[in-house]
């Protein structure tokens, strides 16, 4: 049976270009499984189906090798559970030589298994490459005074009142967050941050006047 796999790094993500590439192979709708996860692992729902039902001699087709897994260790794992345990097949679009079902000699399946190893460490290569570049801009762009995550929201206007209020036991905490439009552990921590910054700038002044 000829069986197909894709895979999408999110559901955002449209799958119609590797639909359309194995449209050619005549694959059954039953047996085509799709993925619409990252392909950081193995543990996925409709690729665990597709590892069940595949026999002997049986062959799995997909449209390049990252759309099977970006985890250099696991794919060749994969690799080895699909062509050695399970004895079926794997055809690969993109990379016509990853065709383990032509080549059925010794000499077929060692070039198979090192261009997949080679394919496989270049992939994961790059990927450690793009991380580090990744984390070497965050720290370039930090030095340069950029920040980074959600803009901390602006103090209610009422918020200094309110506060007052709660800090003199006139309402509770719950209550003043809400009249702040806040949660509670919002306004509790801006509350914190507020006195904070008010005890340091008394001693700021204090050490002044005593200068």
């Amino acid at each position: 049976m000829i069986f197909g796999y894709i895979r999408v790094s999110s559901r955002e993500q449209n799958e119609d270009r590797q639909v359309i590439a194995l449209k050619e192979f005549d694959i059954p709708e039953k047996n085509l499984y799709i993925d619409k996860q990252s392909g950081k692992d193995f543990d996925r729902k409709e690729y665990k189906r597709l590892i069940k039902r595949i026999r002997k001699d049986d062959l799995i087709v997909i449209k390049s090798i990252d759309r099977l897994g970006r985890n250099y260790s696991e794919i060749l794992e994969q690799w080895r559970l699909i062509t050695k345990v399970k004895k079926a097949d794997i055809f690969v679009i993109d990379m016509p030589i990853l065709n383990t079902k032509r080549g059925k000699d010794l000499m077929g399946t060692f070039l198979s298994d090192v261009v997949l190893q080679l394919l496989s460490y270049v992939a994961e290569n790059e990927r450690v490459n793009i991380r580090q570049r990744q984390a070497e801009g965050i720290a370039a762009a930090k030095a340069r005074g950029v920040k980074f995550g959600r803009p901390r929201k602006p103090i209610p206007k009422n918020f200094y009142s309110v506060h007052k209020k709660w800090r003199n036991k006139e309402i509770s905490l719950i209550a003043a967050a809400k009249e702040c439009n806040l949660p509670k552990s919002t306004f509790f921590d801006k509350a914190q941050a507020f006195e904070k910054n008010q005890k340091n700038n008394s001693l700021k002044n204090t050490e002044k006047s005593e200068k």
